[in-house]
């Protein structure tokens, strides 16, 4: 059961069985991290209930909660669908750049092809926050950059219990 609310012209947010999600039980990894996730080729609200389960067994992360998903316009390459992005709060024993490794594998995995930057895709998933970490490498930023300037992370965040 999908259900929406329209917050404006250009943002709607969208409830389905896992998002939101806020896991009951007590917390057993080192580290906490914030993702965000999005995507808009083909059916990105299912792929996003099959990523849900893909972490939920995953033994690297422990999925803690989510947040409703946020449909809204594309930035950068304007002339594509809209997107949909949502957040994970996830618990895990692996450092930045492991994790880093980690959900580009997944990413791969669920079809993701890096034609353009800021063009269609099928997932994408960015760290938006590990624990209180800055580093800025080659590979890796963080913070992400211009997260607070985002809708398709401001708005989520908002939605979600836990504060990162």
């Amino acid at each position: 059961m999908v259900k929406r609310k329209i917050l404006n012209e250009k943002h709607t947010l969208i409830f389905t069985q896992h998002f939101p999600y806020n896991r009951k039980n007590r917390y057993v990894k080192k580290h906490k991290a914030l993702l965000g996730i999005g995507g808009n080729i083909g059916n990105v609200l299912r792929r996003f209930e099959h990523l849900f389960y893909y972490f939920k067994k995953s033994k690297l992360v422990m999925l803690i909660e989510t947040a409703p998903i946020l449909r809204n316009p594309p930035f950068g390459y304007v002339e594509q669908a809209y997107f949909y992005n949502s957040l994970l709060l996830i618990e895990t024993n692996l450092t930045p750049r492991a994790l880093l490794r980690y959900i580009l594998r997944v990413e791969k995995r669920f079809g993701r092809k890096r034609l353009f930057k800021d063009g269609p895709r099928t997932l994408d998933i960015d760290m938006i926050f590990y624990e209180n970490a800055t580093m800025m490498t080659k590979e890796l930023t963080l913070p992400h950059p211009q997260w607070m300037n985002r809708p398709s992370v401001l708005v989520p965040l908002s939605k979600m219990k836990s504060k990162f």
